[in-house]
Parts: C-alpha cells; sequence; structure tokens
C-alpha cells in the first residue's frame, strides 16, 4: 500500500537545506493529512553521544512519527542518515496504517541515497541507539536460513559445492556455483508492473526478494531513463531489474528489454547471495513465459556505474570482429612451366634466365 500526503513548503524546504549538514535530528508528522515538521535538533556532540539526548524525547508513546538522524559519516551525496518509522504499540490502528503507507513518500522527498540503514520500532528498545547497533550488526551477518534456504543448502552440500562450513562465503564471481530452480513467486503489484512492462505502460520495473515471505516483491517502477540507471541500483542490497532500453541501431528505432541482477558484493549476506543467484532463472523464464517479454540481454553488474549507454548498446549489440581473408591466388596449371623471365620497359634490355 502506497500512499502520497502532501508535503508542506515548510518541510520540503527543511528537509533541503538539513542535507547540508545543518541539523542533526528531524522529526516529521502527519497532521490534518499533511506531512509536516514536528521538531529538529541541531548537533552538539558526536552523533552517538547526541542519538539518545536527542531521539528518545522526542518519541510520543501514542503517535507514530518518522524521523530523519544525521550519522557523521558522509557518501558521495553528502551526510549519511539513518530512517526511523516510529509505530508505538499504543497507537491508534489507523494511524498505524496511515504512517506505514506514506513512509515511501518521506523517503522519496529527502532522498533515498542520503538513508544508508532504516529502521522501524515499537518501543525505545528497538530504535535507541543499541538498538540501531544491534540493527547493523544483523544488517551485516547471516541471518538464519528459511526451511527453503535449508533445503538449498543440503543440495549444494550433496553435490560437493559447499565444504564443511555454511558461512564459507561465496563471491559474485562463484555465482556460477549457485544452485539453479529455486522459485519464489510474484507478489500481486510485482505482477501488475510486468504486465504493464509487457505492455509497454512503463518502462522499468526494479523487484527484490522477501526472504521471510519467500516471494519476489515491486521496490518501484519509476519512469527511468538511461542516465537514471546508476541511482537506481542499491549499494548496499541485490535486485533485479527489467529496462526497456530505447535506441536506435543501423538507422532503426529500438525498444530492447534488459535484464540487470546487480549484487554488490560482500556488503551483502552469504544467504542473500545465494538466494538472488538462485531465484534468477525461474523468475527469466517465468516473465518470458507468462508476459511474453523477449529479453534482449542479460547482464550481471556489482556497481550502477557500469551502467552506461555505451555499455548497454555493447551489450546489446557486440561489435562483430570480422576477419578478412586475404585474396588466394589462383594456382597455375600444373606441370612444367619453363623458366622465368624479367621484361623490362621498352628500350631496355630483356633478360632471360
Amino acid at each position: 500500500m502506497f500512499l502520497s500526503l502532501v508535503v508542506t513548503l515548510e518541510l520540503r524546504d527543511f528537509l533541503a537545506r538539513a542535507r547540508g549538514g545543518a541539523v542533526r535530528l528531524i522529526k516529521v508528522r502527519i497532521q490534518d493529512e499533511q506531512l509536516v515538521l514536528g521538531a529538529y535538533r541541531e548537533p552538539e556532540e558526536s552523533w552517538e553521544k547526541d542519538y539518545d539526548h536527542f531521539l528518545l524525547p522526542l518519541l510520543d508513546e501514542q503517535e507514530p512519527c518518522y524521523v530523519l538522524y544525521r550519522l557523521d559519516s558522509q557518501n558521495a551525496q553528502g551526510y549519511e542518515w539513518i530512517f526511523i518509522s516510529w509505530s508505538p504499540d499504543q497507537s491508534p490502528v489507523k494511524q498505524k496504517m496511515l504512517y506505514a503507507a506514506t513512509r515511501a513518500t518521506v523517503k522519496k522527498e529527502f532522498g533515498g541515497g542520503h538513508l544508508k540503514y532504516e529502521i522501524f520500532g515499537t518501543a525505545e528498545e528497538d530504535v535507541c541507539l543499541l538498538g540501531y547497533q544491534h540493527h547493523v550488526s544483523s544488517c551485516s551477518g547471516p541471518a538464519p536460513l528459511t526451511l527453503a534456504e535449508q533445503e538449498l543448502q543440503k543440495i549444494k552440500m550433496s553435490e560437493g559445492r559447499v565444504k564443511q562450513q555454511v558461512k564459507t562465503d561465496i563471491s559474485v564471481e562463484t555465482k556460477h556455483q549457485t544452485l539453479q530452480g529455486v522459485a519464489f513467486p510474484l507478489q500481486e503489484t510485482a505482477k501488475r508492473a510486468m504486465q504493464q512492462l509487457s505492455q509497454k505502460r512503463i518502462n522499468y520495473v526494479q523487484l527484490r526478494l522477501d526472504v521471510e515471505k519467500e516471494t519476489i516483491e515491486l521496490v518501484h517502477s519509476h519512469p527511468t531513463e538511461t542516465r537514471d540507471l546508476p541511482r537506481r541500483v542499491p549499494k548496499d542490497s541485490a535486485r533485479y531489474h527489467f529496462f526497456l532500453y530505447k535506441h536506435s541501431h543501423e538507422g532503426d528505432y529500438l525498444e530492447s528489454v534488459v535484464f540487470i541482477y546487480s549484487m554488490p558484493g560482500y556488503s551483502c549476506s552469504i544467504k542473500e547471495r545465494m538466494l538472488y543467484s538462485s531465484c534468477k532463472s525461474r523468475l527469466l523464464e517465468e516473465v518470458e513465459k507468462d508476459y511474453h517479454l523477449e529479453v534482449a540481454k542479460k547482464l550481471e553488474i556489482d556497481d550502477g556505474d557500469e551502467l552506461t549507454d555505451e555499455f548497454l548498446y555493447d551489450e546489446v549489440h557486440p561489435k562483430q570482429h570480422a576477419h578478412k581473408q586475404a585474396f588466394a591466388k589462383p594456382r597455375g596449371p600444373a606441370g612444367k612451366r619453363g623458366h622465368k623471365r624479367l621484361i623490362k620497359g621498352t628500350g631496355e634490355t630483356i633478360l632471360h634466365s
């Protein structure tokens, strides 16, 4: 469920200024069906020392809210932030649903590239500094395997593809060793998006695996140009992308569906790398069969910066390296041909060998 509420001009302007680093914390509330600025705090000390001191007093046990908290670290887009969704158990169900449905709007308004982590909490221990540190630790470490993953592990071990330790790392370069044929079903919104893509009503679909539900979920299907593709690829999680690549080739206008499997290397858990690689083939089979999508090219990348227009063009239309065969001089008639003679120009001596 996605709900787009009006963002007040005050909040929009404040978010734009806050990204520069002058603000440590921003509280966003829903009031009169609008997203409004609830409170803010300017930095006093390091982000760790400011965290509980600033955050916890602003949390209402009866009302949800969103909190954007600035870290001291930076990425290519500027300061990195934590996005906190606060939804206490005591708050009304209607409010919980409203805040859950509006979360994407707030993230989009602020800019997803600035967000390093996202936390959801119903109690203070979920979102306090200790809770945040636990969240970061759980994100970086391998999570418990589901029944489907346990079955995958048994098969891999029986085939000799995994040695004694389950925690053996699997890099992007060894993805050919992962199992084929694991099928997670497409969630309904993902199905609708793929149908719209097949009808060329949209030009981009991004999908993710929901490991707990064992389904393939739609992330978004925002209009996307080739220049936008690098920003669509997360730096810390795997994704499947379907992109309608519109271009010209040898004078013809073409619309080619390109499938992109992005896996940012070791920032993802072993379980995530294994499942994404294993589900890929069955997903492609399903979309080609059920939605009659002809995938012109399948790509695997670990960094979105690879996705330039030149790169896509060369992948969809690889250069043909034609080797010209030297002209073969016909052989003369068999048998003795006599001695060779050198004949010079008029008036010059003719030599006979």
